[in-house]
């Protein structure tokens, strides 16, 4: 019970962060003047968003008290929530691709918002950020870091908006038990350790299921 707790917390602060990260890049937008972004400019503020999520979860982790658990398994389950969260985000990015590809057929070229090779290097980069705070906790307590924190929970003790990101933090907490039982299953049915051939047998050369089965995470 502890665990879902704890994973409900976080699903709480990831809703609450999505909404004062959707009010900064409203401002970047209105800064911009509607400009479109390039690819290069989308993923450097991805990177930033992420840096900051990574952060304010290290915080959460570190310095907030979860029955159950002490400090390092804190810090171990909080990062498996981000990762099962920022694969969460990679598969609806590639969905996102799909469709746009179907759409932008026979349209004028614009530009598609999803690099996969962009995406899996910003998640390292921010995973990465995760373990270096874990190494050296004094670097996480930044100001910004700390803003962030602090807004995060006065939103989150605010009777109507409060109520509204904790029954996210509920279907946030569903999702994340959802993949963990998918992966369990995916990994003792074997298909992990099995070979795929179907690429192998492809006309063009092109394996493009090597990605399919990790869907499913």
């Amino acid at each position: 019970m502890e665990i879902f707790q704890f994973i409900f917390r976080l699903g709480v602060v990831f809703a609450v962060f999505g909404f004062i990260w959707g009010l900064v890049e409203l401002g970047i937008t209105l800064l911009s003047a509607g400009r479109q972004r390039q690819i290069a400019e989308i993923y450097i503020i991805k990177a930033v968003k992420y840096f900051f999520l990574v952060d304010v979860t290290f915080l959460v982790c570190a310095h907030d008290e979860f029955r159950g658990f002490d400090s390092t398994g804190q810090l171990a389950f909080g990062f498996i929530v981000l990762l099962m969260y920022f694969i969460g985000k990679l598969q609806n990015g590639q969905s996102r691709q799909q469709m746009f590809q179907l759409i932008a057929q026979g349209l004028p070229q614009s530009i598609n918002k999803f690099n996969f090779k962009y995406e899996i290097s910003v998640i390292i980069s921010a995973l990465i950020a995760f373990v270096l705070f874990w190494v050296f906790p004094t670097y996480a307590s930044n100001p910004l870091s700390i803003w962030f924190q602090d807004a995060i929970s006065n939103i989150i003790d605010t009777p109507i908006f409060g109520f509204i990101f904790k029954v996210i933090g509920f279907f946030f907490l569903m999702n994340i038990i959802l993949k963990m039982v998918n992966t369990l299953m995916f990994l003792l049915s074997g298909k992990a350790f099995q070979k795929n051939n179907k690429g192998n047998n492809d006309s063009n050369g092109t394996d493009n299921s090597s990605f399919d089965s990790w869907e499913e995470v």
